[in-house]
């Protein structure tokens, strides 16, 4: 039975994909999609990452003048390395203003693909006069825009039936509403309305609102005070050890990008429903080079929380999801006031940057250790101060950064290290980390194995070498080591995890890439036994990827990956997964879209896969491909009117050999999945 409906579906499918045309986004999204890449095994689905793009689309209609620039604000640009930004000031106090762009092939680390990525957001033009602007100019020179997004799975899940337990209250439909305004770099506005599947919509808990609402408003360049933000809003300062909220980059094929580039305060106009404060924060300039950035935070959180004996509440830890479907998940919802002030004092300059840091948190109820194990060194208590100092220094060639962090009555993360342009092809990064098993932080994104900067030592190393203007290649390697116990790990253990990435791009219309990635750590065994051992999990990743653009509207992306994953004496479990990508954009047609067909097979979870998707403008897809069968979405955007633009996405799994997709309340009957989704931008 299953047989059939497997034929009968992949009958369907080709069908669809052979009666379908090819469509694409704009070649300037290939950019962004290989950042995101980098990110998705890392981060949760539905992660929102549309400041990302938003940022990079404001600085392609107001490009950056390189000539009159800073560190942070080309900090922005998560493509450039924190050695590359050094050195370019450096070229330019040497040499003296750039004449033109081409003349960035002389500056030490800058590589063909790095500064074809930059040159649609950066010119070399006049700079303009900074100026008081008129309520006519905020009105009518400004860019503002609004989104609706509505998403629904076209399956019926478990958890939408009428069980006699747990199940979803709402309805399956997902919706976003955002609103952006911004004039020039001096203020900006955003609000965000949003409602996940399965959660209540204007009906019980939320009868008269979205789940989940999010405002700021941000003002930039108001005498000494240089940003001021009320509402929601980021802080990312150091190496992401004391303060740091959002999205922050890791190991990747970048492998500079070990190095955090710290933004500083930013407003929040991000989805995602947690990792940012909301409150009031500023960043004030007392003089030339030094910056003071208070900030005071108060809102509610979720938290499972449970009944103590001396009569009041405490929770062991902070839920992060956002999800409210259930009656448990309603309950947590906002159970956890959480106040959090403090400020950073820096000294600020192109080559040297300097700062420290202290604040305070205060949770309404206590943190408990829980009974498991490996929480036995987790905080306790209502109130956790931090404080942490960092720096990083650019002289000629070389890049020094580090950061160490302290709570006090507690344990101290540190993390130093060093990049070099040992070359003008050649680039190195070594870095040393060592956090201690009783540092807490509620707000850390340091580098690491583990999801907070405690209970890890290690070190890091990586090259960059651009062998020609064809051929450019990255290696890292990083060893680490656990003093306590984690999450089925029972006792120290100890790993490591290499990549290597080989690069050939003879022109624009054409690269080829290569790449393979091992990992090697430890965990529980699975056997019966009383007293559990550790046992080698060895995971190992290949890919082989081509892009190429047939001509101005069509282009093509090819992908090849395989999994290995093997624990202990255990049989090996494998996964493959084969991809073709097809975009089409010509420029005078209102119509344009990409169209995926993927094949995957997977012989466990352990040996999962993912690949990013293209999704809506602003919309990220992480896809997971787990089990066998196929995989295909088509994407389309419509410009219906000069300010109106309409996207539309239908994707669908068929898998074989299996009667039901998913499992808990999501499980669906039959060997189906499928979503539709639909989007409307206005601008104005």
């Amino acid at each position: 039975m299953i047989n059939l409906l497997w034929n009968k579906s992949l009958r369907h499918f080709l069908l669809l994909v052979l009666l379908t045309p090819s469509f694409t986004r704009a070649q300037e999204q290939h950019i962004i999609k290989e950042i995101v890449e980098r990110l998705a095994p890392t981060l949760p689905d539905d992660y929102d990452l549309s400041e990302l793009t938003e940022r990079l689309n404001y600085y392609r209609k107001h490009p950056v003048n390189l000539n009159h620039t800073s560190a942070e604000e080309l900090k922005n640009f998560v493509f450039l390395s924190s050695l590359q930004i050094s050195n370019l000031f450096a070229h330019i106090l040497s040499n003296g203003k750039l004449l033109a762009i081409e003349e960035l092939q002389v500056v030490d680390a800058f590589d063909l693909e790095t500064i074809s990525s930059l040159l649609p957001f950066v010119t070399l033009g006049e700079y303009p006069e900074t100026e008081i602007p008129s309520f006519r100019d905020l009105r009518g020179r400004a860019n503002q825009s609004l989104v609706f997004r509505y998403a629904q799975g076209l399956e019926k899940q478990k958890g939408y039936r009428d069980l006699p337990g747990s199940r979803y209250l709402g309805t399956p439909g997902k919706i976003l509403i955002k609103y952006r305004y911004n004039y020039s770099d001096r203020f900006s506005a955003s609000l965000v309305f949003k409602k996940d599947a399965g959660e209540e919509f204007f009906s019980g808990n939320n009868k008269y609102n979205f789940d989940f609402s999010s405002f700021s408003l941000g003002f930039n360049h108001l005498g000494r005070i240089t940003k001021l933000v009320i509402g929601d809003y980021s802080l990312q300062f150091g190496q992401g050890l004391t303060l740091w909220s959002g999205f922050a980059f890791g190991k990747g094929p970048d492998v500079t990008s070990a190095a955090k580039k710290d933004l500083g305060l930013k407003a929040y106009t991000s989805s995602n429903e947690s990792s940012f404060f909301r409150g009031v924060a500023a960043a004030i300039k007392v003089t030339r080079h030094i910056e003071f950035s208070p900030f005071i935070s108060y809102k509610h959180v979720d938290a499972s929380q449970s009944l103590l004996p001396n009569g009041e509440y405490g929770q062991v830890n902070i839920s992060v999801s956002g999800l409210h479907r259930t009656r448990s998940e309603i309950k947590n919802k906002n159970s956890l006031g959480q106040l959090v002030y403090g400020s950073v004092l820096q000294y600020l300059s192109n080559n040297l940057n300097i700062g420290t840091i202290a604040y305070a948190s205060h949770y309404e109820n206590a943190f408990i250790t829980g009974n498991r194990p490996y929480n036995a060194l987790g905080f306790t208590g209502k109130d956790l101060l931090n404080v942490g100092l960092h720096y990083n220094y650019s002289f000629r060639n070389l890049y020094l950064f580090g950061e160490r962090a302290q709570s006090p009555g507690g344990g101290a993360a540190m993390a130093n290290g060093i990049m070099a342009s040992l070359s003008h092809h050649l680039s190195a990064i070594l870095l040393h980390r060592n956090y201690d098993l009783d540092y807490h932080s509620y707000f850390s994104q340091a580098i690491g194995e583990n999801s907070d900067a405690s209970n890890e030592k290690g070190w890091y190393t990586g090259l960059n070498y651009n062998i020609d203007k064809k051929w450019s290649a990255s290696l890292y390697a990083d060893i680490f080591h656990f003093p306590w116990l984690k999450y089925r790990v029972d006792a120290a253990s100890s790993g490591y995890e290499a990549q290597g990435q080989l690069v050939y791009n003879p022109f624009k219309t054409f690269k080829l890439t290569a790449r393979f990635k091992t990992k090697l750590d430890q965990q529980n065994t699975d056997s019966k036994v009383s007293l559990k051992y550790l046992e080698p999990v060895s995971k190992q990743n290949w890919r082989l990827e081509t892009y190429w653009r047939l001509n101005r509207k069509i282009s093509f992306q090819n992908r090849m990956e395989s999994c290995r994953y093997q624990k202990g004496e255990g049989i090996a479990e494998n996964g493959y997964l084969f991809c073709q990508d097809i975009d089409y954009k010509p420029l005078s047609s209102r119509l344009s879209g990409n169209l995926r067909l993927a094949y995957f097979h997977t012989d466990s979870y352990e040996s999962r896969l993912y690949a990013y998707e293209d999704d809506v403008l602003n919309g990220f897809a992480f896809g997971m491909y787990n089990g066998k069968g196929l995989r295909s979405y088509l994407n389309l955007k419509y410009n219906l009117f000069r300010k109106f633009d309409l996207w539309t996405r239908y994707a669908i799994f068929i898998y074989q050999q299996t009667e039901a997709v998913g499992s808990g309340l999501d499980e669906i009957q039959g060997n189906i999945k499928s979503e539709f989704k639909i989007q409307l931008r206005y601008q104005f």
